[in-house]
């Protein structure tokens, strides 16, 4: 089933986002949309904060944001975060990762270019949805069926 939630998430359009996207996207690289924006825009909920998922290691997220002219923290560089301010609106955008240990609060990360395993390591289903820059849906845990069933359901064991 192929979704698409270009014609009702009006953030999407904003063109510094477009910007940012397709800058973390340059050779061969990926990014998407990721989580909350992607959940509530399908839900009808208003949308209060994007979040970015890539591809790009965190200190060539860093490069890349600042080369188009955008302000660029390392908020959480050690987990592969990083803010970016473009057009006075902050972007948290995160390396794809997977737990490679933890102890419940703080977890030892692997970066890489799986994302299903980035996807495998969110909460909830209707969390580990992904949105391309025109709007296409990625869903790789079931979370657009959940939505539709109005069911929150864990990835993973809950424990």
């Amino acid at each position: 089933m192929s979704v698409s939630i270009a014609d009702r998430a009006d953030w999407l359009g904003d063109k510094h986002l477009q910007r940012l996207l397709f800058a973390l996207a340059e050779g061969g690289e990926e990014a998407r949309v990721a989580g909350g924006a992607v959940r509530n825009t399908l839900m009808g909920q208003p949308v209060a904060d994007i979040d970015i998922a890539t591809t790009c290691l965190p200190e060539e997220t860093l490069r890349r944001a600042e080369a188009e002219g955008f302000k660029a923290v390392p908020t959480g560089i050690e987990h592969g975060t990083i803010t970016v301010v473009a057009g006075g609106k902050p972007y948290e955008i995160t390396t794809l990762r997977a737990d490679i240990e933890t102890d419940g609060r703080r977890a030892k990360v692997s970066f890489g270019r799986d994302w299903k395993l980035d996807a495998e390591r969110r909460d909830f289903t209707i969390n580990a949805l992904y949105a391309e820059a025109d709007g296409r849906v990625v869903d790789l845990v079931g979370g657009i069926a959940d939505i539709e069933a109005r069911r929150l359901r864990f990835i993973g064991d809950p424990e």
